[in-house]
């Protein structure tokens, strides 16, 4: 565990008890979200991996959950393994594939901890990058801690084709005008929310496809909840399941957010009047 983030934990969480007049650390306890579709080849893997970090950290009570989209090659029986996984582990299955957003939802309502990181399975940012995110949430008291591609290109390993970041761009372009945020990469797959605000984004989530990302944030800030955006590792898998409809779809999602604000079905998505519903 890098000593920063031990540091971060410490000063953000030790409290003075009044009965005693001694200090007292509260770690963190934190929730892994992975959604997960089509990924036998490496779904063990990621878990074994994320367990291993989370294991070696000085976290509080921590799991995994598993959200298997539909999978047709057994993704949901090797995440689950041999039913001894290091951390407890919960593997959720979709009935049929639902889509991405759908199972981060999903995800996002069962988790139970403090913290809930939401990860791709590929691991494209390393799940020790996790650690970034929580040292800048705690140390600047934010809501969403968003990892991010486009704060420090000379973090990215392998890079995406030409052709896919000239359409990241232009996205982000239409995602500024169509909601206002200010976010200078919204789809990178790892994501940490508290709990409270976690509960509450997902409870008003509408998107099942891939511009769910842009709704969340959309969601978080009319809420009233702090986001950090921070510059993190990550490498192109070029297995990725995100193919063009998938990115066409999130451009359209653009218009679906527009209309749901217009009908006042983000109505509710205000700041909460009770501090403790900011966690």
């Amino acid at each position: 565990m890098p000593p920063l983030l031990q540091r971060s934990l410490a000063k953000s969480n030790t409290r003075l008890t009044a009965e005693t007049g001694r200090t007292t650390a509260a770690m963190p306890s934190l929730s892994i979200v992975i959604p997960a579709y089509n990924e036998a080849a490496r779904i063990s893997s990621t878990v074994r991996t994320v367990a291993r970090h989370l294991r070696s950290g000085p976290f509080g009570p921590s799991e995994i959950v598993v959200v298997d989209d539909g999978s047709v090659d057994g993704t949901a029986e090797l995440a689950r393994g041999d039913g001894r996984a290091p951390v407890p582990l919960t593997v959720l299955r979709n009935g049929r594939n639902r889509g991405k957003g759908f199972s981060v939802r999903r995800g996002m309502r069962a988790a139970s901890k403090e913290w809930i990181l939401v990860t791709d399975a590929d691991l494209s940012t390393p799940i020790s990058e996790m650690d970034k995110l929580l040292r800048a949430a705690l140390a600047g008291g934010y809501d969403v801690a968003i990892g991010s591609r486009a704060k420090d290109r000379s973090l990215i390993g392998v890079r995406q084709p030409l052709y896919r970041e000239a359409a990241g761009r232009l996205f982000n372009l239409h995602m500024r005008l169509f909601t206002g945020l200010d976010i200078a990469d919204t789809h990178c797959g790892f994501k940490l929310f508290r709990r409270a605000a976690a509960r509450r984004i997902a409870a008003l989530q509408r998107s099942h496809g891939f511009g769910f990302d842009v709704e969340q944030l959309y969601l978080a800030r009319k809420m009233g909840f702090e986001i950090v955006e921070v510059a993190v590792r990550w490498d192109n898998c070029a297995e990725s399941s995100v193919g063009v409809g998938g990115g066409m779809g999130a451009f359209l999602d653009l218009w679906r957010l527009r209309w749901n604000e217009l009908t006042g079905r983000y109505s509710q998505a205000r700041p909460a009047a009770d501090p403790e519903q900011r966690g």
